[in-house]
């Protein structure tokens, strides 16, 4: 596991396009399927990172929240699985019904779209405003395996707050850190 902080990418910045496959449901989704959203979650996730196994309780609750609220929340997972099976589509459907994703959780094989974002590790987070325009990246909290910390989703839910309430972006936003995201040779 090597720890691996996400890479800071410039607030502001428009959200890349995608349409990705959700393995749950056989759909493909993008943005584009979310018009009346107040906001877009874009989680870098994965099934085996511990970082992600520390908070997927908690982020599943942080997703059925603030779905209710407006905001948009997609997760994706773009590892290797060649190297990394148990990331599989066929886990990742798996992962979602066990810890209660009522979001969508969408494979990026070709890892295009991780790309795009410059997502760097799992979990990675991306909080864009209705414009689509970056107003968060960070950690989800200060926990981390082993810390002791309980796992609140507070920089998140906070972030997700300031935004849904029209106010500015918070000027504290400290970089996830996690697992590498597993790239392909």
């Amino acid at each position: 596991m090597a720890r691996t902080e996400s890479n800071m990418l410039e607030l502001g910045t428009q959200a890349p396009a995608f349409s990705l496959p959700d393995p749950g449901t056989g759909k493909r989704v993008s943005l584009d399927d979310f018009p009346e959203a107040k906001g877009y979650v874009i989680a870098f996730i994965c099934n085996h990172c511990p970082f992600v196994q520390l908070i997927r309780h908690e982020f599943a609750r942080f997703g059925r929240t603030y779905t209710e609220k407006g905001l948009a929340v997609i997760a994706i997972n773009a590892n290797d699985v060649e190297n990394y099976p148990e990331d599989s589509p066929e886990k990742m459907k798996d992962e979602a019904r066990r810890f209660g994703y009522t979001f969508p959780y969408l494979f990026d094989e070709t890892q295009e779209v991780a790309k795009a974002y410059d997502a760097a590790c799992t979990p990675d987070f991306y909080l864009f405003d209705a414009d689509r325009r970056l107003f968060y990246r960070g950690q989800f909290d200060a926990s981390r395996p082993g810390s002791d910390l309980p796992v609140t989703g507070a920089d998140l839910r906070a972030a997700a707050d300031a935004l849904l309430a029209g106010q500015s972006a918070p000027q504290d936003q400290k970089p996830s850190l996690g697992c590498n995201i597993k790239w392909k040779a």
